[in-house]
């Protein structure tokens, strides 16, 4: 009816909801103050559903009365429409309570849901937190990625060969016990930034121990010494320096760790007592991150003197394998043929 007449549903709503809520035409202004200008019906003439009866619309310099066109009925309805890309959403928010985790909450939720058998059209999302943690997460999965890439890469290009430097990087993964083990230990959640930073700052740390291990035993062997001799020599003389960074770099972490830190104010007014504070708020950040490097070092050095010597001590027979396979072994067959057709 409204179309024959020659009316839009935009006017028809722009003129509803103007009697009722108003709109700003105007801003008055006294001194810096400014106050809007809003018109619409007064409020006597807006109380019941008889005063919007009595609506007209303006059209080409006719009021149509809004009863000529439209009838008005008690329904329920949203009180807002939400959209997102275009499309309407309904949001749920929740908040984990006291001594109860998120993830393991959220875990349950999802698996309760894929029972519901939702209507065509319809979807179930997981966002908040969730959406943020799995974005970090894929994030600091790819840095870590990269960082080992391009760390193997400048071993390669510094040792001139591919085993040594993969037995480097082996000291990467047995980090990763000692970062499970802290956190199983302190029982401190797995907090996928900051333990994550942790892993791969920590991927630095134990990968140059492990350098300053096998530059020395490779340098004592192209010195004459037999390979168990390098290997010996070269754990008493690195064991030190190994040692030492990571006695030192876990000293420096545990204030930031247990949130151990001296209030100077109080020094300075001899307040002694209260000087040392432990437990700072900023442990709660930074625990994860202390505890997965300060874990993963410990336990990274000292299989880093054991088990990278060791392994190191038996990839000749592994590359002399994989240079039988990928070398002799074709270079073989082609001289045979050769001489076969000759």
């Amino acid at each position: 009816k409204a179309a024959r007449l020659g009316l839009r549903t935009w006017d028809v709503a722009t003129t509803i909801r103007t009697a009722i809520h108003g709109e700003d035409v105007s801003t008055y202004r006294v001194g810096e103050d400014e106050y809007d200008i809003v018109v619409r019906l007064q409020e006597s003439s807006r109380r019941s559903v008889e005063d919007i009866e009595e609506l007209t619309v303006f059209y080409e310099g006719e009021s149509i009365p809004l009863t000529a066109f439209a009838d008005i009925t008690y329904t329920t309805g949203l009180a807002s429409i939400n959209r997102k890309d275009a499309k309407r959403v309904v949001t749920v928010v929740g908040d984990a309570a006291t001594g109860f985790n998120g993830n393991a909450l959220l875990a349950e939720v999802q698996d309760r849901l894929t029972a519901v058998d939702l209507p065509p059209g319809y979807a179930i999302a997981f966002t908040g937190e969730s959406e943020d943690q799995q974005e970090a997460s894929d994030f600091l999965g790819e840095a870590f990625g990269i960082a080992l890439m391009l760390i193997l890469i400048v071993l390669i290009t510094q040792f001139n060969s591919v085993m040594s430097p993969f037995v480097i990087m082996s000291s990467v993964i047995l980090s990763l016990i000692g970062v499970l083990m802290g956190l199983l230990v302190t029982r401190t959640p797995f907090g996928i930034i900051m333990t994550g930073v942790g892993v791969i700052s920590l991927a630095g740390v134990v990968v140059n121990n492990a350098i300053v291990l096998i530059h020395y035993i490779t340098l004592l062997r192209q010195r004459g010494y037999e390979k168990f001799d390098a290997i010996v020599e070269g754990g008493k003389t690195r064991f030190r320096p190994v040692v030492l960074t990571a006695i030192t770099t876990i000293l420096g972490l545990i204030p930031l760790t247990t949130g151990i830190s001296v209030d100077f104010g109080r020094l300075f007014r001899g307040e002694f007592a209260r000087v040392l504070v432990v437990g700072g708020e900023s442990s709660q950040w930074w625990g994860p991150m202390g505890v997965a490097v300060i874990w993963g070092l410990a336990v990274a050095t000292f299989l880093t003197l054991v088990i990278v010597p060791v392994m190191y001590s038996t990839i000749d027979p592994v590359v002399r394998g994989l240079r039988f396979v990928f070398i002799d072994f074709w270079r073989n067959l082609f001289r045979r043929r050769r001489e076969e057709t000759a």
